[in-house]
């Protein structure tokens, strides 16, 4: 039987009422306009493999082999289907360009086989450009593959396999080569993106930065953005940094979060179900098979074969009995009571939708 978890997120006293409100830093709310990562990503070539690479029918490694050889001066002449690459595979290696990186830094990489490689334990990148959303280099990577534990090894009728053998890091990987200038407050404003738009949380921070810089300092432009005007012959960064550090208590909007596929559910603190009774049952089905032998009789010209027999059963458990929950509950009392009536976290998912469907939910359910 499948096992199912479930984690319920409880914020400080939901128990005892309504939990204490806390506040959070502006700078774990928003994103300032101009500062952001970019994706960069590569086609290169693991070698030192130990027969664990690419087949023969991955001709993009063999044609990838040849070439690299040709630029680095040795003269291929063979036919391409006279190369074994099993000890190289191919593999697509991205990674994130962080805000303000500099020339001669280094970031992380990560590699994904693109063939039909069985590992990349022990393999080493061979200098790979990255390229950004532009086809410029922006960073070169290089150096052995780590699988973090990952491994795989087989053997005619068994195997075992840990992890993802055919994807890995290299830390520190890459060296970056060009830079991504990054220009705050040009026209002397600073914007600030809520990375949840909301009404009431985007005025708060306004509310929260005119306080500390003179009203006015501040202005919402829409549900999802503030802007900041940077005082003259003021830093950009040092405004930035001051009101990085004010804190405002966000509104946060009240959802439900579920992933069927894992049984995990996730209620937040603003829940509230309206008057609502519940009753739930289950049916159970258990299928048996037993297997028997079958004999022939002495002298006979049969033979002893094996009969599989068959058992069904089917339980319909009595209805647990009716739970009400009273008009504007809040999440420990919706807990409480769902947990009353004794259902496992799949049953509860399956109340949760009944609920909402029934519009006795004051959430959003989302279904992962």
């Amino acid at each position: 039987m499948r096992s199912y978890s479930i984690i319920v997120l409880l914020v400080l006293g939901v128990l005892a009422g309504r939990p204490p409100v806390h506040a959070a830093r502006i700078k774990d709310l928003v994103d300032v306009e101009g500062v952001r990562t970019n994706q960069l990503s590569g086609y290169g070539i693991v070698l030192g493999l130990e027969g664990t690479g690419d087949g023969q029918q991955s001709l993009f490694t063999v044609q990838s082999v040849i070439s690299m050889l040709r630029r680095r001066g040795v003269a291929i002449t063979v036919d391409p289907k006279q190369i074994r690459v099993e000890n190289a595979a191919a593999v697509v290696v991205t990674a994130t360009l962080p805000a303000f990186a500099r020339s001669g830094s280094r970031i992380d990489v990560q590699i994904a086989s693109i063939g039909d490689a069985e590992s990349l334990r022990g393999g080493t990148l061979v200098m790979t450009p990255l390229y950004g959303g532009d086809q410029q280099v922006y960073a070169v990577a290089q150096g052995p593959v780590s699988l973090g534990g990952g491994f795989a090894f087989g053997a005619p009728g068994a195997g075992a396999q840990s992890g993802h053998p055919t994807a890995g890091v290299i830390p520190n990987g890459a060296l970056i080569e060009r830079e991504v200038p990054v220009a705050l407050a040009t026209d002397g404003m600073l914007r600030l993106g809520l990375r949840q738009a909301d009404v009431t949380t985007v005025r708060r921070v306004m509310l929260a930065i005119n306080d500390y810089m003179g009203e006015g300092a501040a202005r919402t432009l829409d549900p999802g953005t503030v802007e900041v005007t940077v005082p003259l012959g003021d830093e950009p960064v040092r405004v930035l940094a001051a009101i990085e550090g004010l804190e405002v208590v966000p509104d946060r909007a009240a959802r439900v979060v579920v992933n069927e596929r894992t049984g995990t559910i996730v209620i937040g603190q603003d829940v509230r179900v309206a008057p609502v009774a519940i009753a739930h049952g289950s049916l159970q089905v258990t299928v048996k098979v037993d297997f028997g032998v079958s004999q022939p009789a002495p002298f006979s010209e049969g033979e002893t074969v094996v009969v599989p027999d068959s058992s069904l059963l089917i339980e319909e458990g009595q209805a647990e009995r009716i739970a009400i929950l009273e008009p504007g509950i809040d999440l420990g009392d919706l807990v409480g009571g769902l947990n009353a009536l004794g259902v496992t976290p799949q049953d509860l998912i399956a109340v949760l939708q009944a609920i909402e469907s029934a519009g006795a939910l004051d959430a959003e359910l989302v279904m992962m």
